[in-house]
Parts: structure tokens; C-alpha cells; sequence
């Protein structure tokens, strides 16, 4: 074991504070990464302040962070996928069973066995597991991504969150050159919708509460902007779209959205509004429409994506921040104050 510096709460009323943790030292198959840049994303503050403790109660101290970017700095004698120097990245997982039909279908998101990248327990050291709020982090050589090092690495962080879990559903309900999708809410998630929607060759539809937004939707990629309290300018697009990405988090009418599906249209849910949405029946059954949800992607899918970002040069549009201004960042996260996403800039740790 080593020890590395970190930032973790103490408690769900805490600040995060600076603090040191208890790393393993690489075994055969890991791969040591001294990290450069860690998002920052909004299930690290429910995560924290134990918002989710009904299903994942939280563990202190709790070190977040599951957006990592970093240089590789040590190898196991068995690892062969990497080497020291490269540019590397963890997301929110760091081990699966590997034999379950999810893992062998490349969809270890779904194992029943997965562990997550933090507050999770680890195998290794009999604790839990701590995240990228850390100046290193070892994990096995199967859960390390390369990342294209053309990608700007503070903006490339997100996409290990962010980016995947609006990239997999784009990629399964084969979104391309033809297709019309709608992005619901321009966000964190929201934003690399519009992103990679636009780089798949779609037209792409922005629906918004903010008129402020318009010019930046079309920024991102956006074809159109749609205000979605607009009642004319949403039946406007009624029975139209192939494929809605809805990334709001926020209670809101999801029928008003599946009445824009055309036939064998799909909605795909990755925001997640605390309570239940109602679903008009009506609203699926007239037109054979589809609800859905989705949750980040497999490795193999997670690599996929980096390497269409480095092709498509994508990457989350970002605030830096140094890590001593975390917790001000998390009061700005429950306000929205951020465009589109921040980054923790880990060599911040070392003042």
C-alpha cells in the first residue's frame, strides 16, 4: 500500500477537505495512474451528502470523482494494453465478475457484481473504493481506456460519464445520417448529446425551457432549438422524430415529448427526476412508440466512443477549477451555474 493525497467528506453535512488515502501498489494485471483531471458530475454530490441512501448508502470517507484522466505511471508484469506515459482513463466502474452474460456481451455496466469506481466495496484492501478526487488511482488494465492524444485531457474527462452515457443510446437505437433527434435539456448530459448527434450525421433538435440558450444549442450542433413551453412550436414537430434523448433530471410532462415520436419512435430516459413520471398508454400505443432508459456503456463501447471523439475531435465543454474550490462548485451544481461541466485540475493538490 501507498499513500496519496485526496479530497473526501466526512459526513453528508461535510465539506470536502484535504485528506490521504490508502492506494494498493500495482499487482500483475493493474495499471497505476497519476491523475491529470477529474470531472465532476452531479451523482458525486447525491453521492456525498448520502441523498441515495436507500440503495447506495455512502461510506466515509467518501473520495468521488469517476471521471478520470491521467498519465500512466506503473505496470503490472502482465499488463500489455498499456505502458508507462500514455494517456489513460478510468470511468464508473473498475471491476466486474467477468463471467456473467453481461460481461460476456461487453455490457459489464449491467454485471451484478460490478464495482464502482468509488464507495464501493474493494476486494483488494477490505475497504471501500476511493475515486479520481486523488492525485493517482490503480485499477485493472480491463477497466483502463486509452484516450486519443489529441483530445484536450480537462475536456476529455467528462466524456467518461457525461459522454458515454449520451453516446450509448445514440449508438443502440442506430442514430445516423437521416435521423431526426431531439435533445431534451441542454446540460452536462444534454450538451454531448448535441455533440454527438451532430458528428452521427443527424439533424438534430434542441428542446429548451431557456430562450438564453438558443445561440449556444446551435453552437454545440443543434439544427434547431425548440422552447418547449412553446405549445405551437412543439405541435410543429408532432409525430416527427426517430429518436429523443431526454436528459432532464427535473420533474416534467413526458407525454408532450412521445407525442413527437413518429412510428417506432424511441425515448430514451439517462436524466433521472426523482419521482415517478406519469406515461399516458395512449401516448406508446398510438404509433408503437418506445420509453427507455439507459446507464453508461461497456468498455469496449467506452473506448469506442473516446476514439470517436479523437476522429470527431469532441470533447465536454468545461470550467477548470483547482480542487480547493470543490466545494464551491458544488453549490453552483445545484444552481446550474456551470457550462457545461467542470474539471478538477489534480495538480492543484500539490499546493
Amino acid at each position: 500500500m501507498y499513500q496519496a493525497k485526496a479530497y473526501s467528506a466526512a459526513g453528508p453535512a461535510a465539506d470536502l477537505a484535504a485528506t490521504a488515502i490508502q492506494r494498493r501498489h500495482p499487482t500483475d494485471q493493474d495499471v497505476q495512474i497519476d491523475i491529470l483531471f477529474c470531472g465532476v458530475c452531479h451523482s458525486d454530490l447525491h453521492q456525498v451528502r448520502n441523498e441515495w441512501s436507500e440503495v447506495m448508502p455512502t461510506v466515509y470517507p467518501c473520495v468521488p470523482g469517476h471521471e478520470i484522466v491521467g498519465r500512466v505511471a506503473k505496470v503490472g508484469a502482465g499488463v500489455k494494453k498499456f505502458k508507462v506515459g500514455d494517456l489513460a482513463a478510468v470511468g464508473c466502474m473498475v471491476d466486474s465478475d467477468g463471467t456473467c452474460p453481461h460481461c460476456h456481451d461487453g455490457l459489464e455496466q449491467f454485471c451484478p457484481h460490478l464495482t464502482l469506481t468509488y464507495n464501493f466495496p474493494d476486494k483488494h484492501t477490505g475497504g471501500v473504493t476511493y475515486g479520481g478526487y486523488s492525485e493517482s488511482i490503480v485499477v485493472d488494465q480491463r477497466f483502463v481506456l486509452r484516450v486519443p492524444e489529441n483530445l484536450n485531457p480537462a475536456g476529455a474527462a467528462p466524456l467518461l460519464c457525461a459522454g458515454i452515457t449520451s453516446y450509448s443510446p445514440l449508438r443502440h437505437w442506430n442514430v445516423g445520417k437521416g435521423s431526426k433527434v431531439g435533445v431534451v435539456g441542454l446540460g452536462g448530459l444534454g450538451h454531448m448529446g448535441v455533440k454527438f448527434a451532430h458528428a452521427l450525421g443527424a439533424h438534430v433538435v434542441v428542446f429548451t425551457t431557456s430562450p438564453g440558450k438558443k445561440d449556444d444549442a446551435r453552437r454545440l450542433g443543434a439544427d434547431e432549438v425548440v422552447i418547449s413551453r412553446n405549445a405551437d412550436e412543439m405541435a410543429a414537430h408532432a409525430s416527427s422524430f426517430d429518436f429523443i434523448l431526454d436528459a432532464v433530471s427535473a420533474d416534467h410532462d413526458i407525454n408532450s415529448y412521445l407525442h413527437l415520436l413518429r412510428r417506432d419512435g424511441n425515448l430514451t430516459l439517462v436524466g433521472a427526476p426523482q419521482k415517478p413520471l406519469a406515461v399516458s398508454a395512449f401516448g406508446l400505443i398510438m404509433g408503437r412508440r418506445s420509453l427507455s432508459g439507459s446507464a453508461i456503456g461497456g468498455i469496449a463501447e467506452t473506448q469506442e466512443m473516446l476514439d470517436f471523439c479523437g476522429k470527431h475531435n469532441i470533447t465536454s465543454d468545461v470550467e477548470v477549477i483547482p480542487i480547493q474550490k470543490i466545494n464551491e462548485a458544488y453549490r453552483r451544481l445545484l444552481i446550474s451555474d456551470v457550462k457545461y461541466r467542470f474539471s478538477i485540475d489534480m495538480a492543484s493538490l500539490k499546493s
